[in-house]
């Protein structure tokens, strides 16, 4: 038979064809704009009603292309509306594509809808259904919902089915009416024919969602139907129309796990109901198919969801560790995910897969080495940290460059975190820098200089295996950094073999040997300036340590006199004049550092980790003072800012509720930039920061800030600048200021630049002494209260009356030890500080010890004003925090 060439299907076809056979993008919209023209002649013509079907057809088929055809959204419901099935058939495929819940038009078709849920016609019925499930509004759900009620309970299976699916959607917008599909849900559950069974779960599992009612409902009438199904299904006999791979319908097995997970979670009686079934299909299912091993994955997560048996759990955690061994990534990927979860509700038994998670470190997809490593993070404790850090260390050595950096991150948080004792720290941070030392984070070797720094009877063993695996893996970088350090503080033990373990083998090395180890160092990272600034201190400390090697070191140091980088070229100059000129201070001031404060560098540390976090996405529960840190020194808490500037009172110190201002506009006004004013009268909050980093508080007491301000006392109006913020750390061309000859009374000048090689320590002769002071003056009680007693010895520098030297004793008039001991001070801009570390942090009680701090103060009106201080001291009481302030305005006369 001859096709009709104006059939719909011949015209639909033709218009497919000649959009296909457009060449390019503008002959296919000319097409599609000669269809749309057709559209809606025929759709404003009467009398083209058989055609409307075919219209509709093509314009379903324009949409899909992406052009706009809302001008036939009203041909959609005509077709509705219409008597027929095949006109019905495309109204409501053209309802569901070209319309969604949004529509007002929408509103219009309610009434189609119900009408058609209640037709005779089971197909017709079908597509109402099918239609209401797709763009249900929540207007609709209300309006519609009996209907679909009333078709749950039809004898048609098709019918039933597709009414529960309905019925999800309206459950899902509509959440109060839940309790109207509850009996119905668990009814179908009762069923025989797989597709009602798997709409039924998909319904009960929607119910769940959506209201606690239809839960505990659910969990006292569905739980046995759900195991009586799960039981059927998995020892039902082979059957083609359900049968996936040799599997019978895992889409079942899976919709009725997942919906036994949810009503077993948090239930003890439903979660025993389930054990016998869950251990049946755990153990019976093959996991050779992918359709099993789908099964056996939903019945991990059904068993790890409820409050299953111990042993079921065991048996869940194996069939992943079978997973593991499984050559599909993906499987292999989901198992480490689930175990990640599972370790903390059995850690015992993800422990026994071990080995199999470390193979997984190594295996070549990227995701996986990632997954497993953060697994192996979370296996470790203090029993098994040796083996597995042993293990990923050998790893290291052979790992993918793109890896090693993840790699060498958690070996260096373990190592860190489970390390007892610092010898097996040390020789497992020796291996990483060794074998990763370029991918290395700087925090991490700062901490082990730290750790080496508090370990005196470890440092020879340090240094001297440093060198020896410097002299192999001289290319990692932090490995050399580490090394050059070392060398400059414990050379001599290098040379002299000080501290030798008992299974340390000697070694041999000659104080050239050191030498060249960190010349070998300078040379070859030229391009890295922290590197060979490092070389250049670890020369300088070498020339006090080997007096033999000093006409050596002057030479290297001096090749970088005129090197281009300001920084190297300042400390070769500087370096050099105390090497040549300055024989006498060297000894004393290029002596081995003071150890390093450990808690002081791990809050630090911690505070630079926690300032990383988005602001964005807190912590939840965790405020910035719950901060734990690995060796259990809590953070201190931000000491309120005191009004140093206040000389004239000791009341405590009130907070300013004045305006704030951004960080960088306080900056400015410290400064002095554009002459912005700054009153005395309150600091704004927004730069908190600032003040606090100027000030140094919360820190270490070798940190101690150094401030010069100025006195409201002595004139009343704002000041435009505060003339000098000292910090501790001076600057690079006053490295020895404090023994030079004269000291600049103002910290606003710009330094000059310095002529060619020039004495920065000219001021001090060859022959002068450290110590030139002359007779002490009387000492003074600066400060005492019931808890605090602080004297100054007080002592002029030689021809310079408007020098003092002050040291200052601090006691303890208490019962309870004093910690994190810090002391402040501020003086007027006519006064310059500049205080020294202090001995210590821990005041001990009763007076039975004592920390001393220097510091050095310069009255440029010396005889016209006297010497005015206010003073502050922090310290914690048990981990309380304490606060004291004061004035000294009893200084001699004459200071």
């Amino acid at each position: 038979m001859a096709l009709n060439p104006f059939s719909s299907g011949t015209r639909l076809r033709d218009m497919i064809r000649a959009i296909r056979a457009s060449k390019t993008a503008a002959e296919e919209r000319a097409v599609v704009r000669r269809e749309c023209a057709a559209i809606r002649t025929a759709i404003s013509e009467r009398g083209q009603e058989e055609l409307r079907h075919r219209n509709m057809a093509k314009l379903m088929f324009i949409h899909m292309l992406g052009y706009p055809t809302h001008f036939g959204q009203m041909e959609c419901l005509k077709l509705i509306a219409a008597a027929g099935y095949p006109e019905k058939r495309i109204g409501y495929l053209g309802l569901m594509l070209l319309l969604d819940e949004r529509q007002e038009v929408l509103m219009l078709v309610t009434n189609s809808l119900k009408q058609d849920l209640n037709h005779s016609n089971p197909f017709i019925v079908g597509l109402a259904l099918c239609a209401l499930g797709n763009i249900c509004s929540a207007e609709m759900a209300q309006d519609l919902a009996p209907e679909v009620e009333k078709l749950l309970r039809s004898r048609d299976v098709n019918t039933k089915k597709k009414a529960a699916l309905c019925s999800v959607r309206i459950v899902r917008k509509v959440p109060d009416l839940a309790e109207n599909f509850m009996g119905l849900a668990a009814s179908l559950l009762k069923e025989k024919h797989h597709g009602v069974l798997i709409s039924a779960v998909q319904l009960c599992t929607e119910l769940c969602k959506a209201s606690k009612d239809a839960l505990e409902y659910l969990r006292k009438n569905c739980i046995e139907g759900l195991v009586r199904i799960l039981r059927d299904v998995s020892n039902s006999s082979y059957a083609p129309e359900y049968d996936v791979a040799g599997i019978s319908d895992p889409f079942l097995h899976i919709r009725v796990l997942k919906l036994m997970r949810m009503l077993g979670q948090g239930d003890a009686d439903c979660s025993e109901y389930m054990n016998d079934i869950l251990a049946q299909v755990a153990t019976k299912t093959e996991s050779n198919k992918n359709a099993g091993n789908a099964i056996l994955y939903e019945c991990v997560e059904t068993i790890m969801g409820i409050e299953a048996t111990s042993g079921l759990r065991v048996l869940a955690i194996n069939i992943l560790g079978r997973f593991l061994s499984n050559r599909d990534n993906n499987i292999r990927y989901v198992a480490l995910n689930i175990l990640m979860r599972a370790i903390t509700v059995d850690t015992q038994a993800v422990q026994r897969h071990r080995v199999t998670i470390l193979e997984c470190v190594k295996d070549a997809d990227a995701s996986i080495r990632k997954r497993a490593l953060e697994l192996v993070f979370l296996l470790v404790n203090d029993t098994n940290v040796k083996p597995l850090t042993k293990e990923l260390v050998d790893y290291l050595d052979v790992a993918d460059p793109d890896f090693k950096e993840d790699l060498t991150a958690k070996i260096c948080s373990i190592t860190e975190k489970f390390s007892q004792e610092k010898l097996w720290y040390l020789d497992q941070m020796l291996k990483v820098l060794s074998l990763a030392g370029n991918h290395v984070k700087d925090d991490v070797w700062h901490a082990l200089i730290v750790v080496i720094s508090n370990a005196s009877e470890l440092q020879g063993y340090a240094v001297r295996s440093l060198y020896t695996a410097l002299q192999a893996y001289s290319e990692q970088g932090s490995l050399l950094r580490v090394a050059v350090w070392c060398i400059g503080e414990y050379g001599e033990m290098l040379v002299n073999n000080v501290g030798m373990l008992e299974a340390e083998p000697p070694i041999t090395v000659t104080e050239s040997d050191a030498v060249d180890a960190v010349e070998l160092g300078f040379n070859r990272y030229s391009a890295d300036v922290t590197t060979r600034s490092m070389c250049l201190v670890a020369l300088l400390k070498l020339s006090s340590r080997f007096p033999s090697m000093s006409e050596r070191i002057k030479q290297i140091v001096a090749q970088n006199k005129e090197n281009m980088v300001l920084e190297l070229q300042q400390r070769s100059i500087e370096f050099g004049s105390i090497i040549q000129r300055h024989q006498s201070i060297r000894s004393s001031l290029l002596e081995r550092m003071p150890v390093l404060d450990e808690a002081a560098y791990l809050v630090k540390r911690a505070s630079a980790t926690q300032a990383t976090i988005p602001a964005y996405k807190p912590a939840s529960g965790v405020t910035p003072g719950d901060l734990k840190l690995p060796n259990g020194v809590a953070k201190p808490a931000a000491a309120p800012l005191v009004d140093l500037l206040d000389l004239s009172s000791d009341d405590a110190p009130v907070t300013s509720t004045s305006a704030t201002t951004t960080p960088n506009d306080f900056l400015q006004d410290l400064l002095g930039i554009g002459g912005t004013n700054l009153s005395t009268a309150g600091v704004p909050s927004a730069s908190t920061d600032i003040l606090m980093d100027l000030l140094s508080i919360g820190s270490s007491p070798s940190q101690n800030g150094l401030l010069d301000l100025s006195s409201p006392a002595q004139e009343q109006k704002p000041v435009s600048a505060i003339p000098q913020v000292v910090s501790l750390v001076p600057e690079p061309m006053d490295l020895l200021g404090s023994l030079s000859s004269s000291a600049s009374s103002s910290g606003t000048k710009s330094s000059t630049v310095v002529p060619q090689a020039a004495d920065l320590l000219d001021g001090l002769s060859a022959s002068t002494s450290v110590s030139g002071l002359d007779d002490a003056c009387p000492s003074i009680t600066a400060f005492q209260s019931a808890t605090l007693k602080i004297v100054f010895d007080l002592r002029k520098q030689l021809g310079k009356p408007q020098e003092t030297t002050i040291h200052a004793t601090f006691t303890n008039l208490t019962s309870t030890t004093y910690t994190d001991f810090i002391f402040q001070a501020a003086v007027p801009k006519f006064i310059q500080l500049r205080l020294d570390p202090a001995s210590g942090n821990v005041v001990p009680a009763s007076g039975k010890g004592s920390v001393t701090q220097g510091f050095n103060v310069t009255n440029s009106q010396h005889g016209q004003k006297p010497l005015a201080m206010r003073i502050r001291m922090s310290y914690k009481v048990n981990g309380e925090d304490r606060l004291e302030q004061g004035q000294v305005s009893n200084f001699p006369p004459g200071l």
